[in-house]
């Protein structure tokens, strides 16, 4: 089994910057594509960023495009989620989730929740204005 952590989030200022991580940790040998997710309160669970398991491609959805970088360690089995110039509409809990993949596709477009093997639990971030 896989076990996914996040750690990162908290308070930040509109404006500021928080750094997301989620380590991953159970299946050695084992090689993943990663995304981020958020959940905002009363709202559905929506995709944020993707990295592939390669950690060449990347894919963003449209409002944290220039803003949130995704980034990946494969030594650390660890991928990061920057993000700068947060705004209030980006408070939710962000979760991170793998999806095993035996080699590199080419893409990192895995923009649906289904898309996904294994999810962590999910790391509060709250933007005041």
């Amino acid at each position: 089994q896989v076990q996914l952590v996040e750690s990162g989030g908290g308070l930040a200022q509109a404006g500021g910057s928080l750094r997301l991580s989620c380590a991953a940790s159970g299946r050695a040998g084992s090689r993943f594509a990663v995304g981020w997710f958020r959940q905002a309160p009363g709202k559905e669970r929506v995709f944020v960023a993707a990295i592939s398991r390669s950690g060449i491609f990347t894919y963003y959805t449209d409002s944290v495009k220039g803003r949130f970088t995704i980034s990946g360690d494969n030594a650390k089995n660890t991928v990061r989620l920057q993000m700068n110039n947060l705004k209030p509409e980006d408070t939710a809990v962000y979760y991170c989730a793998a999806r095993e993949e035996t080699y590199d596709r080419g893409s990192a477009y895995y923009t649906k929740n289904d898309e996904y093997d294994y999810w962590g639990q999910g790391t509060q971030v709250a933007v005041s204005s």
